[in-house]
């Protein structure tokens, strides 16, 4: 087994994937893939999309406790998947591309190559895609499908939205949706399968000689000589001995949002004083690194159903609603997702009640203002890194997801809805004002599992990695995954994750011609 290659990818995710496969696409080129957890080949667990709500708080993931919230749940943790594919290998499959604006607002701050123009292509090159539209890729490798209207009180959801003045709108139409509702997009097959990043780039290539993935090896820390990372150290599948990897051009790291900014910092790049709190060797004083840390916090509202909900799903969360809860805005800042199950797991604890034959809404806020931190615990990797995403430390969040308790309330009380809403089971009808919403909120809201922008690019001397995704202060070592993104994008962000790895490997090849 050699241990020496061209690139050394960290983290076999929903980016790092993308870059492994695309980089070994050249038969010359020699790259290794260290992923922490095992393989998804063959787990019916992983591969069955509708069996994905079973992997939360499992052997598949790392389950990352949050730290006491002041204003906001503190019994929540996020899930991070440890498994060959990541989260792609563990989530929903809700398959947006990312709005223009979105894109065009990443470019505007410097980003050049960030924009709509140059991002929209990547999204066609990696789908094969069966909504209307040449915009779309139809050759790609990851499945992305139109759920089908099969459930009866999804149908009737929709309904009630067009009552309510939510009209029925196509996604992925290219065209930002900021007031429409309509049956999701998701990355999957027609069998059911997740076309996670790892079926859909490593799966039909598990063969090729010159990519190599090493399973359950988890790594401690990027090697360097001087200020050029050099390789990784690695803790062998054994659990006992470390091994190490060596790269000739360079290290990509793909762990995600919130286990990159950890090995940055392990690897002694991150906030000066705090790493010295640790006795880490300060390499790059990079005070942006884990500082940012962002997410799409989500509420919850249930009804018991009056007729039996389905027993079958593609992923029990087929239907998104956009909306605005306030004029002018270029970009939805509320969004639905539509379960067709109850999602009690933070309402039984506060004493609400429950059915198994219910159905909710989600409200999310898009576009939060609360900014949350990662940091290390100590300098031992085996150790979870300290998560706080400091949930509706600012008050815009709390606002927007308060009037999406409401708006969800207009909606079910649509007359489609007659024959399908129960009693409310939480918050529950006496739950009115403002402040009783909130303080609901505040004790059972959950999250949409999108952390991202932790080590986010950006012109300023603060951000960690500049516009080709290279870290700031080193060589030869690159972050792929959505800690890079400069700002949460508004939309499920796991494609667009997906993209970065496609753009992170055009930039490999590019800058190394």
């Amino acid at each position: 087994m050699t241990d020496q290659f061209d690139y050394v990818v960290v983290g076999g995710g929903s980016a790092g994937a993308a870059v492994a496969s695309r980089l070994s696409e050249d038969p010359d080129v020699t790259v290794c893939l260290l992923e922490a957890g095992p393989s998804d080949v063959g787990d019916r667990n992983i591969l069955e999309l509708n069996r994905w709500m079973a992997l939360l708080e499992s052997g598949y993931d790392w389950d990352y406790l949050i730290e006491p919230q002041e204003n906001g749940n503190s019994f929540m943790r996020h899930a991070r998947a440890r498994v060959l594919g990541g989260c792609s290998s563990h989530n929903s499959c809700i398959a947006f591309w990312a709005p223009a604006e979105d894109l065009d607002e990443w470019e505007s701050m410097g980003l050049t190559g960030w924009g709509a123009k140059d991002v929209f292509p990547l999204y066609k090159r990696l789908e094969t895609n069966d909504g209307p539209g040449e915009h779309h890729g139809r050759s790609g490798p990851v499945t992305i499908r139109s759920v089908p209207p099969k459930d009866p009180c999804g149908v009737a959801l929709l309904e009630a939205c067009a009552q309510q003045g939510i009209p029925t709108t196509e996604f992925n139409s290219g065209t930002t949706v900021t007031h429409g509702a309509n049956w999701f997009q998701i990355n999957a097959r027609e069998d059911g399968t997740r076309s996670s990043s790892s079926v859909s780039y490593l799966h039909p290539v598990l063969d090729r000689p010159n990519l190599e993935i090493r399973t359950n090896a988890w790594a401690r820390k990027v090697t360097f000589d001087g200020t050029r990372a050099t390789g990784v150290q690695y803790l062998d599948e054994d659990q006992i001995h470390t091994r190490s990897v060596s790269a000739r051009r360079e290290v990509v790291l793909s762990t995600g949002a919130i286990d990159t900014p950890k090995l940055l910092m392990l690897s002694g790049i991150g906030p000066a004083e705090h790493l010295r709190e640790f006795g880490i060797d300060v390499l790059v004083d990079s005070p942006g690194v884990g500082s940012t840390l962002q997410d799409h916090p989500e509420g919850v509202i249930s009804w018991d159903a009056k007729q039996p909900m389905v027993t079958d799903s593609t992923q029990w969360w087929e239907i998104g609603i956009f909306t605005q809860t306030e004029e002018g805005l270029d970009r939805p800042d509320l969004m639905f997702h539509y379960g067709s199950v109850p999602f009690d797991m933070h309402t039984v604890r506060q004493g609400y009640p429950t059915s198994e034959n219910a159905f909710c809404l989600t409200p999310n806020v898009t576009r939060a203002r609360s900014n949350g931190t990662v940091r290390l615990r100590s300098r031992d990797f085996r150790d979870k890194p300290a998560v706080d995403p400091k949930y509706f430390t600012h008050p815009h969040d709390m606002r927007v997801m308060t009037e999406g308790i409401k708006l969800a309330r207009k909606i079910v009380e649509q007359p489609a809805m007659r024959e399908w809403a129960g009693a409310e089971l939480f918050p529950g009808p006496d739950v009115r004002t403002d402040d009783e919403i909130a303080d609901y909120i505040s004790r059972t809201h959950n999250t949409v599992y999108h952390p991202a922008a932790s080590v986010p690019m950006g012109t300023e001397a603060d951000k960690p990695l500049d516009a080709r995704l290279r870290v700031k202060g080193v060589h030869g070592l690159r972050v792929a995954d959505a800690s890079a993104m400069p700002f949460l994008v508004t939309v499920n962000p796991n494609i667009t994750t997906m993209a970065i790895g496609e753009k992170c490997s055009d930039m490999l090849k590019e800058d190394n011609a």
